[in-house]
């Protein structure tokens, strides 16, 4: 029986090798918005509901319509407002559904990473070979529609099996949001033994998890980002650290919620050292200057020999 992820080894977060970021900035900061796309009806799953109603869930389904058809275009403009680009964590159904969106993104040069193909179709009771299939196809869908491969993964509805990783790294990608371990970028061991590493992508600061599942006023939201913030970017003096805020369309985009959201990327983005990126520039950042001596770093306290 395992007893642990084995995923990654157990690294204290004192006395790492140092981070520096761009420029000596303290902080990657990067905003990862989820554009998805539900089937109001998809086929069932044994291990997961897509839906807390019995299908058809047309309130359910219109809601997150409203993210691809008004909330995308408001939260596009404010992040152009303040030069982010944003880490699109993408269904990959919307290239066929809403390529416009896909458009727009392209002309902002945002970066696209794979979030499966449906956000109502999940990994759970998938063979391996099933899995594999369904992680290509999304890469490649990608990759047709954007002229780039994905580098990042987000697995659909945060539904994993034990080789999700690993098949991913195998088709070439570079990083994963689905583990929440840590305030840096860590390396990741995978099968094909590829360098292959997890950017960090904070569920506490989902807007999904905070306006439905904690229960959270957007007011108070905006405060919670600003203090993680604070605290990333102090200890960020010290080695670098990365700040995400996973956004979904339906969620942060409805109007009551703009103004804090905005609140909070004025004042992040009126910080000095703070590099505002993408996913993948972090990924491929760190593992061009620190990959290699985390991992030697990670053995070395571990009295590994390699």
């Amino acid at each position: 029986m395992k007893e642990d992820l084995q995923l990654y080894d157990y690294w204290p977060y004192i006395d790492r090798p140092k981070i520096v970021w761009p420029n000596g900035a303290k902080l990657a900061f990067w905003v990862a918005p989820n554009i998805e796309f539900y089937e109001i009806d998809p086929p069932e799953n044994p291990n997961r509901k897509p839906w807390p109603r019995i299908n058809p869930s047309v309130t359910a389904y219109s809601i997150r319509d409203y993210g691809n058809r008004v909330g995308h275009m408001r939260q596009m403009a404010l992040l152009d407002k303040y030069n982010i680009r944003g880490s699109i964590s993408l269904s990959t159904a919307i290239c066929e559904h809403h390529p416009e969106i896909v458009g727009m993104c392209l002309e902002r040069d945002w970066e696209f990473f794979s979030h499966g193909i449906y956000n109502t179709r999940y990994t759970y009771g998938l063979s391996e070979d099933q899995e594999r299939e369904m992680i290509l196809d999304a890469f490649s869908t990608i990759e047709k529609h954007t002229g780039k491969p994905p580098a990042g993964y987000l697995a659909p509805a945060l539904s994993h099996s034990e080789h999700t990783l690993d098949l991913f790294a195998e088709i070439g990608g570079l990083y994963t949001c689905d583990l929440f371990h840590d305030d840096q970028p860590t390396p990741v061991q995978v099968r094909s033994a590829k360098k292959f590493v997890s950017i960090p992508y904070s569920l506490e600061m989902n807007d999904t998890i905070a306006f439905v599942v904690n229960k959270i006023e957007p007011r108070h939201y905006g405060k919670i980002i600003r203090e993680n913030f604070d605290r990333l970017y102090q200890e960020g003096a010290e080695s670098g650290t990365v700040m995400c805020i996973p956004t979904h369309n339906y969620q942060i985009s409805c109007p009551h919620r703009m103004r804090a959201f905005e609140e909070t990327l004025e004042y992040i983005t009126g910080h000095p050292d703070v590099w505002v990126t993408t996913g993948r520039e972090i990924a491929e950042y760190y593992i061009e200057h620190y990959y290699d001596s985390s991992c030697l770093d990670i053995n070395k306290k571990l009295g590994k020999t390699s």
